[in-house]
């Protein structure tokens, strides 16, 4: 199954997709002792892997032909059932054995239900996004999440590993992606929350360009957001858990901190709707439900009653 070993005469490795994520991850794996067959619709983007060594050839199915492991980088859905399963695509030669690993960010029903089509002909095809964009991909330490069986996981891993500086087992086929549309999902309410708070630090005369400096180094320190995701579930916490004390402590000084930037907002007209989210919700997102300030602000909005759904209103 797949490539085989480094130290073990392995077979070749294939990449489809030589675009601006593709291109920097396939010249790593240049280095794969097999040797490396590119295949992109712009001939002259194979042009400089050819120059080192690789093999260059024009369709998904002569990939296939000495490929055991294929990657595939291309836009969307689409070019992916082309690519894997089209009239020149990688299932009209594969050999059973082989591994198509998608790093194109797609549906998770598109990843396993090609997954199914693929195991008809004796072929595995896992999930595996990337994160970490261009700069990950230049630098070799992109994370890829995959989703498929442990073992073609792990036949797999060795040729990653050329490319990537965290490789991770999500799961089942699609769980690669439902990861990766996790941490998105993170990422681009993380860029909504920035211009909040860039408005802000602007309404208040600050350099938006410093603040942002601030944010970067402190964030490599901390972890970011990452930090307080260190639990195996999402559920309430119990008083006596171990994580209970640690949340509680984090609790209160979010909630101090949003306070007093909701006041400053107020204080200078800027509307801080995410902050208002977070204030009510942080405790809850803990485990640790909502705290002294959390609670207080929640009473301030329903006139010191408690809110409640419009279904437990009385008859009138």
């Amino acid at each position: 199954m797949g490539p085989g070993l480094p130290d073990d005469s392995p077979a070749p490795v294939g990449f489809i997709g030589l675009g601006n994520m593709g291109a920097p991850i396939a010249k790593r794996l240049l280095a794969w002792p097999g040797g490396l067959v590119v295949c992109d619709v712009r001939a002259e983007a194979t042009e400089p892997f050819v120059a080192e060594g690789a093999t260059a050839v024009a369709t998904g199915a002569e990939v296939a032909r000495t490929a055991r492991l294929v990657s595939v980088t291309v836009l969307d859905d689409a070019q992916v059932r082309e690519v894997v399963d089209g009239p020149d695509g990688i299932l009209r030669t594969a050999a059973p054995g082989t591994v198509i690993a998608v790093h194109s960010t797609i549906s998770d029903s598109t990843a396993v239900e090609l997954a199914e089509v693929c195991a008809a002909a004796g072929v595995h095809l896992v999930d595996a996004p990337v994160s970490g964009g261009a700069q990950g991909a230049e630098s070799g330490q992109l994370a890829v999440m995959v989703g498929g069986p442990r073992e073609v996981y792990e036949a797999c891993k060795s040729a990653f590993a050329l490319w990537a500086g965290m490789p991770v087992h999500a799961g089942e086929v699609g769980a690669g992606t439902r990861m990766k549309l996790a941490r998105n999902l993170l990422h681009f309410i993380s860029f909504t929350a920035t211009a909040e708070a860039s408005r802000l630090a602007e309404a208040a005369g600050l350099d938006i360009a410093k603040l942002g400096r601030v944010v970067r180094h402190t964030d490599a320190i901390t972890g970011g957001a990452g930090a307080v995701m260190l639990r195996e579930t999402t559920a309430p916490i119990a008083p006596d858990d171990f994580w209970h004390g640690v949340f509680t402590h984090v609790r209160a000084l979010g909630e101090k901190d949003l306070s007093l930037a909701l006041a400053l907002g107020d204080r200078l007209g800027v509307d801080l709707p995410l902050g208002d989210i977070a204030l009510r919700d942080l405790g809850a997102g803990l485990g640790v439900g909502p705290g002294e300030i959390a609670r207080a602000a929640a009473g301030a909005r329903t006139g010191g009653r408690e809110e409640h759904d419009d279904d437990d209103d009385e008859e009138l």
